[in-house]
């Protein structure tokens, strides 16, 4: 049977008391007792708290990291760690495992990661059955905005307040 893997993008910056960090906490735990490995970026932030949430609940996870970040390695909760050479590498690599890609509230380099699958989804260079799903509210006016523009884009995102919904679009989309 195929791996199940689930890569979730989030900023590195979260910390626990944060909601990036318990929205990623939460969907790392939902995700790892659905069946799912659970992918990332391997750092802190919502890297260390899906890591972690997925590892105390029995589930496996992967982190791929860079080697250009010096001196930077995956954290503690990494069952598997892939290093890739540049950050153009380790983005593919995230998207290339991912059967579905959740995207935690993040900076500029979740920003970067969102657009990447966002545009190789609505130009038909991922599956319709590898679902981004957005979790809380941050990326709202941004999806607003986008959809302002081009309405046909809200086909290739998922919307959800909780990570709670996160399962169940999983189970409707990926087909494994």
């Amino acid at each position: 049977m195929t791996e199940k893997t689930i890569t979730i993008f989030g900023t590195g910056k979260a910390e626990l008391g944060d909601t990036a960090y318990a929205l990623a906490y939460s969907a790392g735990k939902l995700l790892a007792q659905a069946g799912y490995t659970v992918a990332n970026g391997g750092y802190g932030g919502t890297m260390l708290a899906a890591a972690k949430a997925a590892s105390e609940a029995g589930g496996e996870t992967i982190g791929v990291t860079c080697s250009a970040f010096k001196q930077s390695t995956a954290n503690q909760y990494i069952t598997r760690e892939i290093v890739t050479n540049s950050l153009d590498e380790r983005l593919h690599k995230l998207i290339e495992l991912g059967q579905a890609y959740v995207v935690l509230p993040g900076g500029t380099g979740t920003l970067l990661e969102l657009a990447k699958v966002w545009e190789l989804k609505n130009k038909g260079f991922l599956p319709p059955d590898k679902p981004i799903i957005l979790v809380g509210r941050f990326w709202k006016p941004l999806l607003d905005l986008v959809i302002t523009e081009d309405p046909d884009t809200a086909r290739c995102i998922h919307q959800v307040d909780d990570p709670q919904q996160v399962p169940d679009i999983l189970k409707k989309s990926i087909h494994c």
